[in-house]
């Protein structure tokens, strides 16, 4: 059966609305027993797909084995036991996906997807992964992109929990696409799985990565979306999970960047806010039970750096001495973490990430209380992600 599947992946290419023609046809091998003149009839098909059709035969598929064979790749068909049941609702579900990793971890429970921009600040990709982290420890398998910026910190987050990760790739396995990233995708291939729908070798183009995208948000009951602009390519796949009928967060960031425009607007059109990893776990406990955070204070460790990743960026420790204190209103009630952050700041500006290691707390608590104390008018945002008390 797996030569069918492979024979539909090839002469259609991926996107096609397999499910109607498994509707109309039954399964593929009864489609190519049917014939041109039945794919014809059924009018489900233009033309050139069904040349394509007949250009090709399930038993041609000999060589993609052998390539996956001498490469170890898996090749996943919704035959395979492997195959993610989430994906069988879409009605351009693919008919293959070639694996490299753990096949397993496609079955996982419950996957949640992290999205974002490639060039993140070093902010935000610090909350992608302290989020992915705990959500990972939660139980949950991490889903993205395996590019730059925010992929590549919720990956990281993972990892660094010990948990697993699956990256979803827009090229086929094999191609020399993105290779300062190459040890990440190793990584993640040791402790989760690359996957793709298109053929081994198979280049990225502009139009592989919105393909791809909708099997990102489609194998993953919700999809987290992190620093995205108003034309963010992260959008397409908040809107393919929306359509899907999945859930979708996101992390609001500074009103005044533009890198921010696509999250807050996906807030203020109703989507859930995130201000910690419990707002992502709070909407799955009913269906899954087991999906807790752990809080036993454990932090992130810093993720390990890799030879062809990019450089890690470590903020400046300042010692402030005799440090002037403003006067601090007492007049509004705050939550135990929101106090903790207002009786560090003062009147010169801290930076988030000394907040963050003068606190203690995660870098999703400090998120959360910044934007409490922010709403209720006790601190300002200055340029550079810098915080003080009004």
């Amino acid at each position: 059966m797996t030569e069918y599947w492979i024979w539909l992946s090839r002469t259609l290419g991926a996107g096609a609305k397999i499910n109607d023609l498994l509707s109309y046809f039954g399964s593929p091998d009864e489609m190519y027993q049917a014939g041109s003149n039945e794919w014809r009839l059924s009018g489900l098909l233009t033309a050139k797909q069904i040349e394509n059709l007949k250009q090709f035969s399930p038993s041609e598929s000999s060589e993609i084995y052998r390539i996956c064979e001498k490469n170890f790749w898996h090749i996943v068909t919704p035959s395979s036991s492997y195959f993610p049941v989430e994906l069988m609702e879409l009605p351009d579900m693919p008919a293959a996906l070639y694996v490299e990793g753990d096949c397993g971890v496609l079955k996982s429970r419950l996957n949640i997807a992290f999205v974002g921009t490639r060039k993140a600040s070093s902010y935000s990709r610090k909350i992608a992964s302290s989020l992915a982290y705990e959500i990972s420890r939660a139980g949950a398998v991490i889903v993205s992109g395996g590019a730059l910026g925010i992929d590549s910190a919720a990956h990281e987050g993972a990892l660094a929990a010990g948990g697993k990760t699956v990256a979803v790739l827009g090229c086929g396995l094999g191609t020399d696409y993105l290779q300062e990233n190459s040890a990440l995708r190793n990584e993640i291939a040791k402790n989760g799985a690359l996957i793709s729908e298109f053929l081994p070798f198979t280049p990225a183009s502009r139009t592989t990565f919105p393909i791809r995208n909708r099997i990102i948000s489609g194998m993953s009951a919700g999809t987290v979306v992190i620093e995205a602009g108003e034309r963010s390519g992260s959008l397409i796949t908040a809107n393919l999970a929306l359509s899907q009928g999945r859930e979708v967060f996101a992390v609001p960031g500074d009103l005044t960047s533009s890198s921010y425009t696509g999250t807050n607007n996906l807030i203020r059109d109703g989507c859930t806010p995130v201000f910690s990893a419990e707002d992502i776990v709070r909407p799955f406990k009913f269906m899954f039970p087991d999906f807790k955070l752990k809080n036993d204070g454990e932090k992130m460790p810093e993720p390990v750096k890799r030879e062809s990743g990019k450089e890690k960026i470590i903020p400046e420790k300042k010692q402030i001495k005799n440090e002037p204190k403003a006067v601090k209103r007492t007049d509004v009630s705050l939550s135990p973490n929101a106090k903790k952050v207002y009786d560090i700041l003062g009147e010169t500006p801290l930076h988030i990430d000394e907040i963050t290691e003068k606190s203690a707390l995660t870098s999703s608590q400090v998120l959360a209380v910044m934007t409490e104390l922010e709403l209720k008018g006790l601190v300002a945002l200055e340029n550079g992600r810098k915080y003080k008390i009004i």
